[in-house]
């Protein structure tokens, strides 16, 4: 599995990236691999408050479908309208074009309670 150490990671199998005063977030690559082939991913809304733990959204593969959570509080101001017509992306590059939404943090800082990668694997 490939989790960069550059990124940090909800025991949900969510991971982040800071951007500016962004954090990008998308699945990871052991929850991609877990879920099989995407068909469809539903991000939360542009606009949306989220709070930290709470099911945001939803990815589909041909297996099952899985909730996707909150990493952190904040709000939502972009979502990944690419995977509307390409789920795949998450499976292909889950760290890369397969981001599924961006957030404006409450507290960016937030970001740090998260697991590295080590830590991460360690719980798999």
């Amino acid at each position: 599995m490939n989790h960069p150490s550059t990124l940090k990671y909800a025991t949900t199998h969510e991971w982040v990236k800071i951007e500016g005063d962004l954090v990008i977030t998308g699945i990871s690559d052991h929850a991609q691999d877990a879920l099989g082939d995407l068909v469809y991913v539903e991000a939360p809304e542009v606009g949306r408050q989220l709070t930290a733990g709470e099911a945001v959204g939803v990815v589909e593969s041909v297996k099952t479908a899985s909730d996707i959570h909150a990493p952190i509080s904040g709000v939502v101001v972009e979502i990944n309208e690419n995977l509307e017509d390409d789920p795949d992306f998450v499976n292909d590059e889950p760290y890369g074009k397969g981001w599924i939404y961006k957030i404006k943090a409450d507290n960016i800082a937030d970001v740090e309670k998260l697991l590295s990668s080590a830590d991460y694997e360690a719980g798999l």
